[in-house]
């Protein structure tokens, strides 16, 4: 990495493939690794999880320890390296973070009671690091934070000594959680009194993490252009939309990128029958190889939609649910993973009881059937009442897998609905429908079915989506762009 490089410390809260809830593990290994490609020494902070420590080989060095915050006593910080070679700096602080379960929740699916201190340390050591007082060497030009897991960093830097001050970037992965806790961790959190107004980070009398992050940060972004619009509304901004409005001009929608290695139906080890645009006749291999794997009949000419998600209503499933018995007759069968709310699982394994080989449903995370549902099902289904961005979406298409979704965020922004117009243009990728209720949903279910009919316009279809480039290296020259703009202020 050159001298001159630009430095960034990219300060998150789980990364793949060592700690992941969503999607914002995803974006932790690959945009860092991808602005690392463009010359950018990225580095990535994480708390020291058992996994991350075990995966790294974290614990077996010797780092400095500094007293980070108080209220926490010593913390260690240890270099090492993630699986792909992007550097990483640990906060090790094995009594907040080296305990079963996930990064916010117990084995039991219950919050830490203590995430306030857990997750106000990883700021405070993302704002140290970023310090004249750093332990390390290394010192960050510009410190990304993402999601209220990391909010305070910008807080924190805004009221430190002008020395130890830099400029920060802060990016929504998705608006909807906050990190709203008691007005008396202000002080126990070390931030000044001032900080805790409504021109800071009170928010209905609370610490907000995501509002300080939205207030203080030099620059805001969000996942993709559409949920930068979406956000500054009243109905998806969940509080902060008069703040994100009147920060609007800070603020940028970047569409994430995939992983393009992961996710390629000519390489992919964990499909039946590898295929490309050229050979799109193998797929019928991978549709015969999932119907065999979930119970669904050997029906080849039966269009067979699929959907992996999480089992919740901001995915929309309940609409999907809601019209599987009209899917099926239409005729078609229909294939769901995922896990979630009780209530939609139930529902979801009494429809499969009810249709024995035209609908089949696994609950739990599975992602070797996630890789073949991508390349045996003729369409995806993504029906989302709201999605900060998405990758199944994008998943889908690279697959030749034509998705059909809901005209939000990045489902907006990745697909190109079939119409006359995108049809002539040659820029049709799958099917959008607006409202968020199953009428629609159905409709345009059977739009899909209507194409499926007409081969010629269904390659068509699938071979535009596999031409589109969902790639990372775009996406991380945009971030570099607001980087050198906030190193300018």
């Amino acid at each position: 990495m050159p001298d001159a490089a630009l430095r960034v410390l990219f300060a998150t809260s789980e990364c793949a493939p060592l700690i992941k809830t969503g999607g914002l593990g995803d974006v932790s290994a690959a945009l860092p690794a991808a602005l690392r490609r463009l010359g950018i020494d990225a580095r990535v902070l994480l708390p020291g999880y058992p996994a991350v420590r075990e995966a790294t080989h974290a614990s077996e060095g010797a780092g400095p320890e500094a007293e980070v915050l108080p209220a926490c006593g010593t913390t260690r910080f240890v270099e090492s390296a993630l699986p792909g070679g992007v550097p990483l700096i640990v906060v090790e602080h094995p009594a907040l973070y080296d305990r079963p379960g996930g990064p916010y929740q117990s084995e039991a699916d219950q919050d830490w009671p203590d995430n306030v201190l857990r997750f106000g340390l990883l700021s405070k050591a993302g704002a140290v690091l970023a310090g004249a007082s750093s332990p390390l060497a290394w010192r960050p030009d510009i410190v990304h934070c993402n999601d209220w897991q990391t909010g305070l960093v910008p807080a924190y830097l805004r009221f430190a000594p002008a020395e130890s001050r830099c400029p920060t970037v802060f990016t929504i992965h998705n608006l909807a959680f906050q990190g709203s806790w008691p007005a008396d961790w202000v002080g126990r959190l070390g931030l000044p009194a001032e900080s805790y107004s409504s021109e800071g980070l009170e928010f209905h009398g609370r610490v907000s993490f995501l509002k300080a992050g939205l207030y203080y940060a030099d620059a805001i972004t969000t996942v993709s252009p559409t949920y930068a619009r979406e956000i500054q509304t009243e109905a998806l901004g969940f509080g902060m939309d008069g703040l994100l409005r009147w920060r609007r001009q800070a603020l940028t929608g970047i569409l994430n990128g995939v992983d393009t290695c992961a996710w390629d139906p000519a390489t992919d080890p964990l499909i039946a029958r590898r295929y490309d645009a050229a050979t799109l006749e193998a797929k019928k291999e991978n549709k015969r190889a999932l119907q065999q794997s979930i119970g669904l009949a050997p029906e080849s000419d039966v269009p067979l939609f699929a959907a992996v998600s999480r089992l919740a209503w901001q995915k929309g499933l309940d609409l999907l649910a809601e019209i599987a018995g009209a899917v099926v007759g239409l005729p078609a069968q229909l294939a769901v993973l995922g896990t979630g709310d009780p209530d939609l699982e139930r529902r979801f394994r009494e429809l499969s009881a009810q249709h024995p080989g035209r609908i089949a449903v696994r609950i739990g995370f599975d992602d070797n059937l996630a890789h073949l549902i991508e390349a045996g099902a003729d369409a995806f289904l993504m029906p989302s009442r709201f999605e900060p961005c998405g990758m199944n979406q994008m998943y889908s298409q690279r697959y030749g897998t034509p998705p059909i979704v809901r005209a939000t965020g990045g489902l907006a922004d990745a697909v190109s609905d079939c119409n006359r117009g995108t049809l002539t243009a040659g820029t049709a990728t799958g099917f959008v429908f607006e409202r968020a209720d199953a009428p629609a949903l159905l409709a345009a279910i059977r739009r899909a079915v209507e194409a499926y009919r007409r081969h010629d316009l269904w390659r068509a279809i699938q071979r535009n989506g596999m031409a589109k480039d969902f790639g990372w290296d775009g996406a991380a020259r945009r971030y570099v762009e607001i980087y050198r703009s906030v190193q300018r202020r």
